[in-house]
């Protein structure tokens, strides 16, 4: 295979070809990105026999990820949606926050879920609710869908117990109670910089240049609840509790496990409703029967349009791994980070540099993160700079520009119904000010790391 600088120029010519292939030509997605995949290989000259089986693997591990869950969660919201669930809770939201602070209540929702729920499952049990949301207020999908994805990914990347900050405060042996207050700050100050300001920031920009957004699917069951004015509807604690029981369940899991051991009897109990396959599953039981009452439908048609609507994003979604797969085997993020570790750059910047080209190289935050604490361990234990500031270098590193190769990016594209263009302005961009937001955090904290707690 190619070593090297070409290695750079092949990828960044294959995200370009891919963009332009898809907003240009408007070529299918799934065929896009598998055309990419593959033409991607060959250019870096991966053997024949192995290009197969490397989409092949990327696509399986990736809908093994999220591909159940993505199933279920669909089914969550329509029964959400039908029931008049959906309707409760944002009619409840707008009344306590209003319509002008509702991307605050977004991505505080999101922040709190994010912690012990992953990222994917967020953004698919609440897209529903913030499209009805977007469609009531006039508020821009595009800021609702950036405060929500921004919210969850700051405490995927940097809140324990995620396995991602886990893993790096493992790797650079530090105080993870310590590493948890620290963090925690600066993924909150990360979510309200780009979670919330640029949000805003992103409505304002969709308003003044009139860019509107489909609701079609939502216009016909308005007509439905229209010609049905009479229609039983779920009060506002029983539509939360649609959402709130697979939540509560995973951080169960998680929590729980931390709690009392791994060797206490409940454990294994804890850890099999806290996975987030069963307890989306059992999320989906709960809804059947507490939605019943309120859908004109069966729960069996219910349950078969949602899977029906579930293929195209599984494709999309899987290829976007596959192609992230062939990236990471191209060995591109190794390169880059052994190349950056030979220079005098600042230990901070050096952290979040590395973490942030490896996630745009092979689009995982958590392989990302992993590498990059791995890599510099020795270096950051001799630099003389906090080992906790370092993590979050490290952890804001691995948030953003999420580029086609992440499948949260297409997670994202489809759940929220925007366009590939309107993702990166949701998603790639303010994710990279969120992670340059938590670098000037952690190099501001470093000049007081003698005095702070906790940070030497």
């Amino acid at each position: 295979m190619l070593t090297g600088p070409l290695l750079i120029v092949v990828f960044l010519l294959s995200v370009v070809v891919l963009l332009v292939t898809i907003l240009k030509f408007k070529l299918n997605a799934f065929v896009a990105l598998l055309l990419t995949a593959i033409a991607t290989a060959v250019f870096v000259r991966m053997p024949v026999s192995d290009i197969g089986s490397t989409v092949s693997a990327g696509f399986g591990s990736t809908l093994a990820g999220i591909g159940i869950v993505t199933g279920l969660g669909v089914m969550l919201g329509s029964f959400m949606f039908e029931s008049g669930g959906i309707e409760v809770m944002a009619n409840t939201i707008l009344k306590k926050f209003g319509e002008k602070r509702t991307p605050e209540a977004v991505a505080l929702s999101g922040f709190i879920t994010g912690i012990p729920v992953f990222g994917d499952v967020v953004y698919i049990m609440f897209a529903p609710m913030l499209r009805v949301l977007s469609k009531k207020t006039g508020v821009s999908m595009v800021a609702y869908a950036c405060s929500i994805s921004i919210a969850t990914t700051a405490t995927y990347a940097m809140v324990i117990p995620t396995p991602a900050p886990l893993a790096v405060s493992e790797s650079l042996k530090i105080d993870v109670g310590v590493f948890f207050i620290y963090s925690l700050v600066c993924a909150f100050i990360a979510t309200m910089v780009a979670g919330v300001w640029y949000a805003k920031h992103l409505d304002k920009v969709d308003h003044k240049n009139n860019h509107t957004y489909s609701f079609d699917d939502l216009e016909v069951e308005d007509k439905k609840i229209e010609s049905d004015p009479n229609k039983k509807r779920p009060s506002f604690i029983k539509s939360l509790s649609l959402l709130l029981v697979p939540i509560l369940l995973i951080l169960l899991g998680s929590f729980g496990t931390m709690i009392l051991g791994e060797n206490h009897p409940i454990t294994p109990f804890l850890k099999f409703f806290g996975d987030k396959n069963v307890a989306m599953l059992v999320g989906v039981i709960y809804a059947a029967i507490v939605s019943k009452p309120y859908i004109s439908r069966s729960v069996s048609d219910v349950m078969t349009t949602a899977a029906d609507q579930v293929g195209l994003i599984l494709l999309i979604t899987g290829a976007g791994g596959a192609y992230g797969k062939v990236l990471q085997a191209t060995g591109i993020a190794d390169y880059i980070a052994k190349t950056l570790s030979g220079y005098s750059i600042p230990v901070l910047v050096l952290c979040f540099m590395i973490s942030q080209i490896i996630r745009c190289a092979q689009g995982s935050t958590t392989v990302a993160l992993i590498t990059t604490s791995s890599i510099l361990a020795t270096t950051i234990a001799t630099s003389g700079v906090s080992p906790i500031l370092c993590a979050i270098a490290i952890c804001g590193g691995g948030m953003g520009l999420s580029l086609p190769n992440d499948s949260g990016f297409w997670a994202i594209s489809r759940f929220f119904k925007i366009s590939v263009g309107d993702t990166i302005r949701a998603w790639t961009i303010p994710g990279f000010i969120s992670g340059i937001t938590v670098l000037i955090v952690a190099s501001i904290l470093s000049l007081f790391q003698n005095i702070l707690p906790g940070l030497m």
